[in-house]
């Protein structure tokens, strides 16, 4: 073949395979190309207009860093456990969601939420969390969920009531507590203390003399002598000295409303009584001191509340990143910067200062010997129980010591039932 017919050749060759691309271009299918941003749904329950603003906010704050992830927050306003569940079984759960540590211990052992360990890297500083929180949430040595925020118990105290009655100090322990409460009750208050008669605000006072809440298989133990010892504190200053009351007894519909309506002139609430009485109730001078002792040993109860992801979630990486921002030092800072929840990470309350409040420092204080409100996989059976007796029996409808044992025997009865 001469020079001319090579090149010829040559040239065929060229327009064969131009033609065979263009063809094969033209069998492209025609869809449009898929958008490179990944949508997460995170849900959660209604906390307060002010909380859900902020929580909009940390989320929009996400997606400026992060442009290839949308985040879909939705607020379960009712039932929110309950739906949780219905939609893990349906396989319709929103990818990350709040799950309270009560909660926890039932579901992760249901194999339904994924183990967070093998994203965990050395720079996302686990070891600042304290461990009392993270604790919650891990289950067989696994890590399932990262708390977000916290918040202990402490000792709120009216200023002016205290002045009136001639006490310059809180109450170090119950002791004094009660004596406090008998020379408080009928001054500037109605009566001295504000009880809240839920195993929630209790369940410290159970320990307090070696009692425990469950057993080691999860069935109620509450009922035991040294339980009753400290639960007997409660009644005896209910019924002898009549110096506390219930918030039905003063008409009112929680702890903090009972304080700020000047009902009672101390109360033990949680973090979140500060911001309600300073804007509903902003006469009242208060102060916080840490929960008395019992049998001297210091309690308080800690409540806190992860971020979870979902096995079944399609987007895992997508849904880390949203945790680790939301949970990591820089999302907390910006959720938990406004006061109205406690940080998880010891670095972020030092950068806050929260150790250093005048009234936060005994609820920053509490979380290194409070006690985890959780008490195993079936939390409804015994919870519920134990408010229905105790109840009855700071009424005086029945003896505490049968009281708490027909409350432990329905409770193991109804487990007993589940399992």
């Amino acid at each position: 073949m001469n020079n001319k017919g090579l090149f010829n050749f040559l040239a065929l060759v060229i327009a064969i395979a131009i033609a065979i691309i263009a063809c094969q271009s033209l069998q492209l299918p025609s869809k449009p190309l898929a958008s490179t941003a990944v949508s997460i749904k995170l849900s959660g329950w209604g906390g307060s207009p002010i909380e859900q603003k902020l929580l909009r906010q940390v989320l929009q704050d996400f997606e400026a860093q992060h442009p290839t992830i949308k985040v879909k927050y939705e607020v379960i306003s009712d039932q929110y456990m309950d739906v949780i569940k219905t939609r893990l079984v349906g396989e319709a759960a929103p990818d990350v969601f709040y799950l309270d540590a009560l909660e926890a211990p039932f579901l992760m052992s249901q194999n339904v939420l994924e183990p967070l360990d093998s994203y965990i890297t050395p720079k996302f500083d686990l070891v600042d969390f304290e461990d009392t929180l993270l604790n919650s949430f891990k289950y067989q040595n696994q890590i399932y969920g990262l708390p977000k925020d916290y918040s202990t118990l402490a000792l709120f105290y009216n200023k002016k009531a205290f002045a009136a009655a001639g006490l310059s100090n809180p109450p170090a322990t119950w002791d004094e507590l009660r004596n406090y409460s008998q020379q408080l009750t009928g001054k500037l208050n109605k009566y001295g203390f504000g009880e809240i008669p839920e195993l929630a605000r209790q369940a410290y006072k159970i320990k307090a003399f070696g009692g425990q809440l469950v057993d080691g298989n999860g069935y109620a133990t509450f009922a035991s002598a040294a339980g009753l010892q400290g639960l007997e504190l409660v009644v005896n200053q209910y019924q002898k000295d009549r110096s506390s009351a219930q918030k039905s007894d003063v008409g009112t519909n929680s702890g903090s409303e009972m304080f700020g309506q000047s009902k009672v002139a101390m109360v033990i609430e949680g973090n979140w009584a500060i911001p309600y009485l300073t804007e509903t109730f902003p006469q009242v001078e208060f102060a916080t001191a840490p929960v008395p002792t019992i049998n001297e040993r210091k309690g308080t109860m800690v409540f806190t509340v992860a971020y979870v992801m979902n096995k079944q979630a399609q987007h895992k990486a997508e849904a880390w990143e949203l945790i680790s921002y939301l949970t990591g030092k820089e999302g907390m800072q910006k959720w938990t910067g406004t006061g109205f929840a406690l940080p998880t990470r010891k670095s972020v309350a030092k950068n806050l200062g929260y150790d250093q409040d005048p009234l936060r420092s005994p609820l920053v204080a509490g979380v290194n010997y409070a006690t985890p409100w959780q008490v195993g996989q079936y939390p409804g059976a015994i919870v519920n129980n134990f408010d229905n007796q105790f109840v009855s029996a700071l009424l005086g409808q029945q003896s505490l010591k049968q009281a708490m044992l027909k409350a432990e025997n329905e409770a193991n009865q109804q487990i007993k039932a589940m399992e």
